[in-house]
C-alpha cells in the first residue's frame, strides 16, 4: 500500500478570516470538507459562485477535485454542476465553489457551512501521439448505450 503524502499550502484570505480551512472529518476521508466564506440564500434552479476564503498551492503533477456533499445532495439537491471541478496546479486564485440547487426549496448557505468535498489526486502527465489507426478492440466505435441493447 502507498502512503505517500503531498505537502498543499493554503493561504487564508481577509474574508476567510476565522474559517476553518479545508479539513478531513474522519480519519478515513478521501475529501477534505471546504466551507462558504460568505452567507447566500440559493433559490430552486439557480446556479451560483461561492466564496471559500483561502487559495491553494497545489504542487505539479497533482490537482485538487471539488465534488458534491452527498447529504446536502440527497436531503436538499444541492450540487456542484461542473462536478468533479479541477483546480489545476498552476492556479493561485481563491478556490469557489460552483453550487447548482436542483431542489423545489430555497437553501440557506452560512458562513461556515460545509458545502463540497475537495480530494486531492495525482494527475500523470500525458504524451500526445497522432496516429493513422487503433488497435481494434470488442467494443469499437459503438457509443453511448450500447451495452443496453
Amino acid at each position: 500500500m502507498d502512503n505517500s503524502e503531498v505537502t498543499v499550502r493554503f493561504k487564508r484570505l481577509g474574508h476567510g478570516a476565522g474559517l476553518e480551512l479545508p479539513s478531513y472529518q474522519t480519519a478515513g476521508a478521501a475529501g477534505m470538507d471546504v466551507r462558504a466564506a460568505a452567507d447566500l440564500d440559493l433559490a430552486p434552479g439557480e446556479t451560483a459562485l461561492i466564496a471559500t476564503g483561502f487559495a491553494m498551492a497545489v504542487p505539479q503533477g497533482w490537482e485538487a477535485q471539488l465534488r458534491p456533499r452527498s447529504g446536502l445532495a440527497l436531503k436538499n439537491g444541492i450540487t456542484l454542476p461542473n462536478a468533479p471541478a479541477t483546480i489545476d496546479a498552476d492556479y493561485r486564485g481563491e478556490v469557489g465553489v460552483i453550487l447548482h440547487n436542483l431542489g423545489r426549496k430555497s437553501f440557506a448557505i452560512k458562513r461556515g457551512d460545509r458545502i463540497a468535498q475537495m480530494v486531492i489526486a495525482r494527475v500523470p502527465a500525458v504524451r500526445i501521439e497522432e496516429v493513422e489507426s487503433l488497435d481494434e478492440t470488442p467494443r469499437g466505435e459503438d457509443g453511448f448505450g450500447h451495452t443496453g441493447k
